[in-house]
């Protein structure tokens, strides 16, 4: 990564004179021609395209400023960063402030936050950008009291020359370092660990929880503008549905109602554009919605309109019984230690699909106006965000315009800016802003699903009990469909999620993926396809273990097998979350160390009261190792979860309050993934409307104690693993895992609901 100092910039930059501005990456607005850096996949040949470019002031009055590029939906990047900045530059964090990044990919690189990567990415770069900025303030003292450089020092947001006494503030010196020249990569002095002061510290909290708490923060949903009108759009209930018939008579007789539009449905693939429909602009969102209710509208379903859930997963049972699927991963000889096998263990594990479902529904304002547009919204991809308006309104990408308010939450939903173009398509056509807003039906209607799956496992035994043979066939609609016209097979990053990166000491192995078409919009969802191969994969592991008349725990380390880097060819071709697998390796030591971590820690062994049982679950994904050990108790056919053990090993910690939060967030939503969380389609129509039907944990369901346990692999030299999404995987299965050891019944299909009661 480079560092420039864009300091004579500083005032285009919005960030006044006199500051020192230090730009982390490079922007290409800020380099030199005679300076050519390499961006997108040529920085990043793992096919990322991740350049953190990210602004670091330094303002007169001693205010040190990060501009943070990725958004902020509750996982605290826009901490995380700005307390790498803060400490090697040893400011006072109460003069630490952080302001969010427009879409702007020219200035800002790869804006998306997603693949749990935000931090593993930028944090050597920021430790860099810290230790430049001080060393700049410490040259730029020195040459001021003509002392050399290496007598002087800068700590607590001051320079201090200790021989005479003398300081001076950083902001006393930003000037005069904003006339120096940044120092190379070997000039740098970074810190010691042993001295930093926030990071790995529990003690910071968020840099913007006051104003969150307070409610002086804006959502999507909060943005008012003068002037502004609101919209709700009734959209086709089928994907790939149109208006057949509209009458809005009605609609427009609605106090407040200014309008009604019809949007035209999207070509297939449809990508992230709207699915069209009608919406109903007025002067207020209640008025706007009243008028939904009141338009006659007849559709025309189209080619799903027959979607049914009982019938496609039929239709997938019946692909993964065959031998049809293309072959994905091929180590051994699968049939023939199959057949001198001594026993032969055969399961088949279903997920339904997934909705995200945020705290906060998508929403968006977008102002068209004069050749310009210029949109508020809580999107995960801002700079997508900002191509596709332009491409939509047909005018330049630089005429276009993304702020990035906080989202209420996203888990992927929001990386898809389908509302936004909405937005914008209503503000064209009525020369005004335009906020559109999704009620939650509308969200569980429309939204971009996990994808529904099955997952057949076959596995010869030997007379030991341990596997020798394995055949994992997964079919799943992919999504890749939003792309392509469906292509009905996963695409690598789909099956590099737990699939053909599996890590399990098994001799012969084969993994087969038969085709299964798209029927709804499929997108991402936190963890995406590492839900059902865990689910599946670490089921199976348990049922294997009580074939053999084995321990769990014992098992699960004995097929995990010895401590060993698991070497890219054992494993096919493997995407490893675009990181270098050499780099970035499945460490099977790491794996083994989290799972006895949780087993240790939840009693494993002891003996439990009827009606209880528990049970464990490991999993590797966006280059972390994560295990979990779940006690349930199953009284009357109800499952509740007291208590939970979770251990990440995600390399050295940043933020340790913030890695608690997302292992406790990721298993209540693991919770009601395996307890009572679904959609489901008849005659192609979601059947879940609001939270009283898509049922995630209450109170009254959630453990009563989750205990996180930071496993610690590596020093702050080394690779750092995501947070944000590999807690999620191991919890579903551990559960189930639990049920069987309470009720001796075995869980196959997600969620449990009501299966113990029959």
């Amino acid at each position: 990564m480079r560092i420039a100092n864009v300091s004579r910039r500083s005032v285009l930059l919005g960030m006044g004179a006199g500051s020192l501005v230090l730009a982390v990456g490079l922007p290409p607005r800020a380099q030199e021609p005679e300076e050519p850096v390499k961006f997108g996949a040529d920085a990043m040949p793992n096919g990322w395209q991740d350049d953190p470019n990210v602004f670091i002031s330094i303002a007169p009055d001693g205010i040190v400023t990060v501009t943070v590029h990725r958004s902020e939906m509750g996982q605290g990047v826009r901490t995380s960063i700005a307390m790498v900045v803060a400490d090697e530059l040893d400011a006072e964090w109460e003069q630490v402030r952080v302001t969010q990044a427009p879409g702007d990919e020219p200035r800002y690189g790869n804006q998306d936050t997603d693949g749990s990567r935000s931090l593993r990415h930028f944090f050597q770069p920021m430790r860099r950008a810290g230790a430049a900025a001080r060393t700049m303030l410490e040259e730029a003292a020195a040459q001021q009291w003509g002392v050399p450089v290496e007598e002087v020092r800068a700590a607590n947001h001051q320079v201090t020359h200790e021989a005479s006494g003398r300081t001076l503030g950083y902001g006393e010196l930003a000037a005069a370092a904003a006339e120096l020249a940044v120092p190379d990569r070997e000039g740098l002095r970074l810190k010691n660990p042993a001295e930093f002061r926030y990071v790995g510290k529990d003690s910071i909290g968020l840099v913007d929880n006051m104003d969150i708490t307070t409610g002086h923060t804006t959502y999507g949903i909060d943005v008012r503008l003068d002037g502004m009108l609101y919209a709700v759009i009734a959209r086709p209930p089928v994907f790939g549905g149109r208006v057949a018939s509209l009458d809005d008579s009605a609609a427009l007789e609605v106090p407040g109602v200014e309008r009604v539009i019809t949007i035209d449905p999207p070509t297939v693939p449809t990508a992230f554009q709207p699915l069209g429909g009608v919406a109903v602009v007025a002067r207020n969102t209640w008025a706007a919605m009243k008028g939904r209710e009141a338009l006659k509208i007849e559709w025309e379903d189209g080619e799903h309109g027959t979607y049914s859930s009982d019938s496609f997963r039929a239709q997938l049972e019946e692909a993964v019984s065959t031998a049809d699927g293309k072959l994905v991963l091929n180590r051994g000889d699968v049939d023939e230690a199959m057949a001198g096998a001594s026993e032969r263990v055969v399961a088949e594990y279903y997920i339904p699909h997934l909705a995200q479902a945020p705290m906060e529904p998508p929403a968006a304002v977008v102002d068209v106006r004069d050749g310009s547009a210029e949109a508020w919204a809580c999107v995960q991809a801002p700079q997508v965000t900002r191509l596709r308006l332009a491409e939509r309104l047909g005018i330049p990408e630089d005429k276009v315009t993304v702020n990035v308010t906080l989202l209420g939450g996203g888990f992927g939903r929001k990386s898809k800016p389908d509302f936004v173009l909405e937005a914008a398509i209503l503000s064209q056509a009525m020369g005004a802003p335009v906020k559109v807003t999704w009620t939650r039906e509308d969200d569980l209607h429309h939204g971009f699903y996990h994808t529904v799956s099955v997952e057949r496992m076959e596995a010869g035994l030997d007379e030991a009990g341990k596997p020798v043979a394995w055949l994992h066939r997964t079919a799943a609609p992919t999504i890749g469909s939003i792309f392509a016209p469906d292509p009905k097979e996963k695409l690598p990053f789909e099956l590099g999620m737990g699939l053909t990166n599996m890590p399990l000491d098994i001799p012969n192995v084969r993994a087969e993926n038969p085709q299964a078409p798209a029927h709804v919009r499929i997108g991402w969802y936190r963890s995406v396809s590492n839900i059902p191969h865990a689910f599946a994969i670490q089921s199976f592991v348990a049922e294997l273990a009580h074939a053999a008349g084995r321990d769990p725990r014992d098992y699960l380390l004995e097929v995990i097998g010895p401590e060993r880097l698991i070497d890219p060819s054992e494993i096919g071709d493997v995407w490893n979350y675009g990181e270098n697998p050499e780099r970035y390796p499945i460490d099977t030591g790491r794996l083994r160390r989290v799972t006895e971590t949780v087993a240790d820690a939840i009693g494993w062994g002891r003996q439990m009261p009827e009606g209880s049982g528990l049970g464990l679950a490991a999993h590797y994904s966006f280059v972390t190792h994560v295990a979990v050990a779940a006690e349930v108790e199953v009284t009357d056919g109800t499952v509740r979860v007291p208590r939970v053990e979770i251990a990440v090993d995600c390399g050295a910690h940043v933020n340790p309050d913030r890695i608690r939060s997302q292992m406790e967030g990721a298993v209540i939503m693991g919770v009601g993934q395996a307890l009572t969380s679904q959609i489901t389609f008849q005659d192609g129509r979601a059947q879940q409307d609001n939270f009283d039907t898509y049922l995630i944990p209450r109170m009254e369901t959630a453990p009563r104690q989750i205990n996180v346990h930071l496993v610690s692999s590596g020093g702050y030299d080394q690779p750092m693993g995501g947070v944000g999404e590999p807690g999620l995987p191991p919890v579903t299965p551990a559960i189930v895992n639990a049920i069987f050891a309470a009720t001796g019944k075995r869980i196959r299909s997600l969620p449990v609901g009501d299966q113990l009661r029959s």
